[in-house]
């Protein structure tokens, strides 16, 4: 006797996976609204190369999953462990190299003078 599939089933994959998908696929993602908002603040040329940029990100996920590094890592507690603390090494490292910067911001700059507005303070009148 032949088994009849479920309602909601498609092959293997529920509906709500599928309708989940597909919402996902639909939606752009952060690289697809940087790449627009380049293109629209610089032109063409930025946003190829933003978008370039957002593709390059991708690869070390791609030689992970080409390299069986994550079944790697989950197989074996301790090289998880060893990577996330060189992680947060890594981060701390960062934020202590941050934080000693005496560099300036650029959002410390005035950002009227940047768009060519004249600036808050009056200036002395020439004679």
């Amino acid at each position: 006797m032949a088994q009849r599939a479920s309602v909601g089933k498609i092959g293997i994959m529920n509906l709500g996976f599928v309708l989940t998908s597909l919402a996902i696929i639909a939606t752009p993602g952060t690289g697809a609204i940087l790449t627009i908002a380049a293109g629209l603040r610089a032109g063409r040329r930025a946003s190829v190369v933003t978008a370039f940029g957002c593709t390059l990100g991708i690869v070390p996920h791609l030689l992970a999953a080409i390299t069986g590094t994550a079944a790697l890592l989950s197989a074996g507690a301790v090289a998880f462990d060893v990577l996330k603390f060189a992680g947060v090494a890594y981060l701390l490292y960062m934020a202590w190299i941050t934080w000693r910067d005496t560099g300036s911001s650029p959002c410390t700059t005035n950002p009227r003078a940047r768009l060519g507005a004249p600036s808050a303070t009056p200036s002395s009148p020439t004679s």
